[in-house]
């Protein structure tokens, strides 16, 4: 009885979602008992999914603070608020904590790129992304750390995604944008090339935050410097492509969550 009584109150916690698309909502990818069960291959209830999520939030700020070695079991029980015997229940190790959290990310990461539509106009379609890219980079900075610390170390848990998954989807979207330019609908470039500079510019903001914060004393939580950044990538990107930002563009609406992408994904979760 006392578990039903307080089942109220943690639903009106944040989810943990990056950003948008709560931790709960998504399958581990690595865990023993595969999509929505846990490490002993049950089905998960409401609230064991609430559980799970709160380990994966949990997960998230103590791996991308203290990295994968100066995290314990013990640690990640303690952030999550629950013993440590409960968290072996979704999670049969740090290890599988781990790359269900790194999964997570790049689940949530690539999703804007997945939406990409080859007949839609290229200038809302970049600038719908590249909106996306810069609220990821405000709102989970965190997240975008811990993936790029786990890519520069070699990415011992994840090479194969990042060999499989993610190749075939730049390949896919790549055919996207050379399509644009095969129609004359944006000017010649490397599709490829053009992906990788857009993750490389809006995640900047996330990944070497404290040098942009010593730099300019501002970061993307700064409303003005978030919007001025902002319409900063989108001119540089959309004009090296012929391009100009859509009058509608990524006004506050968008910015808000209520542009392009995200009316999208209230009907597609990514994957």
């Amino acid at each position: 009885m006392t578990t039903r009584a307080k089942a109220p109150r943690r639903r009106g916690r944040p989810k943990a979602s990056l950003k948008g698309v709560p931790v709960a909502s998504l399958p581990a990818s690595t865990g023993s008992g595969g999509p929505g069960m846990g490490a002993d291959g049950d089905s998960l209830s409401r609230i064991q999914e609430r559980n799970r999520a709160r380990l994966l939030e949990a997960a998230l700020a103590e791996f991308s603070r203290h990295g994968y070695s100066g995290t314990t079991l013990d640690r990640l029980a303690a952030a999550a608020g629950m013993s440590k015997s409960n968290l072996l229940y979704y999670f049969s190790s740090k290890s599988d904590l781990y790359e269900a959290s790194l999964a997570h990310i790049l689940e949530v990461w690539l999703g804007p790129l997945r939406r990409l539509d080859p007949e839609g106009d290229p200038a809302r379609e970049l600038a719908a992304y590249i909106s996306q890219k810069m609220k990821m980079s405000q709102e989970a900075p965190d997240a975008s750390r811990l993936f790029a610390n786990e890519v520069m170390s070699g990415a011992p848990r994840i090479r194969r995604v990042l060999e499989t998954d993610l190749k075939t989807l730049v390949e896919d979207k790549a055919r996207v944008i050379r399509h644009w330019v095969e129609t004359g609908r944006i000017t010649s470039v490397d599709p490829v090339h053009l992906i990788l500079s857009i993750w490389a510019i809006t995640q900047h903001y996330a990944d070497f935050q404290v040098q942009i914060l010593a730099v300019t004393g501002k970061d993307l939580s700064d409303p003005a410097f978030r919007a001025a950044a902002e319409t900063s990538v989108l001119h540089l990107v959309l004009s090296s492509l012929g391009l100009t930002v859509p009058a509608e563009g990524v006004g506050e609406g968008e910015v808000a969550g209520e542009g392009i992408a995200d009316r999208e994904a209230e009907s597609e979760v990514p994957r």
